[in-house]
C-alpha cells in the first residue's frame, strides 16, 4: 500500500492499478453484475469517490481494465515468444506455440474480458468501445503465432492455419468457463499441434516444389 511519504502522483498510479486489478478479479469471479464501481472500489481498498476520481463512469473503468488486461497478456506473451524461439523450430516448438495460446485463452483475463463481451451484445456504447480493442488484441495474438510457428501469413493456407488455431484457442477457453476441461484440452492440444505441424510442413514443401515465375 502506498504510505503517505510517496510523491502524489506514485499513489495515484497505484490506486490505478489496484482499480484495474479489482475489476479484472471482479469480472472474473462475480461477472459483469458483480463488477460495480462500489464492489471494485471496496475490494481495492480505496473510497468510491477516489474510484470515481479515476473512472468517473464504469464503462471507462471496465474499458481500462480491459486495456490494462491487453496490455499484461502482451508482457506475457513476449515473455513466451523469447522461451519458445530458444525451441528448434519443429513439432515441439509448434506444440509450445499451441499451448500457449490456449492457456491465454483459459486464464482469468480470458474470462474477465469474455463477461465484457456478453455484456457489450446488447450495450451499442460498449461495444463500440471495445470491438476496438478485442480488434487489436486479435491482430497482435495473430502476429505472435505467426512469429512463433515461423511461417509465411502471406501464404493463404498457412494464415489460415494460424487462425484456426487462434479460433480453436478460444473454443477451448469457452469450454473451461464452466467446467474444469483441463483434461480434454490436454488432448485436444496435442492433437492439433501434430495436425498443425503435418499441414505447415505440407505447405511449405508444397511452396518449395512449385514451379517459380520468371
Amino acid at each position: 500500500m502506498a504510505t503517505p511519504h510517496e510523491p502524489k502522483q506514485d499513489r495515484s498510479r497505484v490506486t490505478r492499478q489496484r482499480l484495474l486489478e479489482a475489476t479484472i478479479d471482479c469480472l472474473a469471479e462475480t461477472g459483469w453484475t458483480g463488477a460495480t464501481v462500489s464492489t471494485v472500489a471496496e475490494r481495492a481498498g480505496v473510497s468510491r469517490g477516489a474510484a470515481q476520481h479515476h473512472f468517473p463512469t464504469r464503462e471507462e473503468l471496465i474499458a481500462a481494465a480491459l486495456e490494462y488486461m491487453f496490455d499484461n497478456r502482451m508482457d506475457m506473451s513476449k515473455a513466451e515468444q523469447i522461451l519458445i524461439r530458444e525451441i528448434p523450430p519443429g513439432a515441439v516448438r509448434t506444440h509450445a506455440v499451441v499451448k500457449a495460446l490456449v492457456e491465454s485463452y483459459t486464464s482469468p483475463f480470458f474470462k474477465a474480458a469474455l463477461q465484457v463481451w456478453t455484456h457489450a451484445t446488447t450495450d451499442p456504447v460498449l461495444r463500440e468501445r471495445i470491438v476496438p480493442l478485442e480488434a487489436h488484441f486479435g491482430r497482435i495474438a495473430h502476429r505472435r503465432a505467426v512469429e512463433g510457428l515461423g511461417v509465411d501469413d502471406s501464404d493463404p493456407v498457412a494464415h489460415h492455419l494460424v487462425q484456426a488455431t487462434l479460433d480453436l484457442a478460444r473454443g477451448l477457453g469457452l469450454a473451461d468457463v464452466l467446467t474444469d476441461d483441463s483434461a480434454r484440452r490436454k488432448q485436444i492440444i496435442d492433437q492439433w499441434s501434430k495436425t498443425l505441424h503435418l499441414a505447415l510442413e505440407g505447405t511449405m514443401l508444397a511452396k518449395k516444389e512449385a514451379p517459380q515465375e520468371d
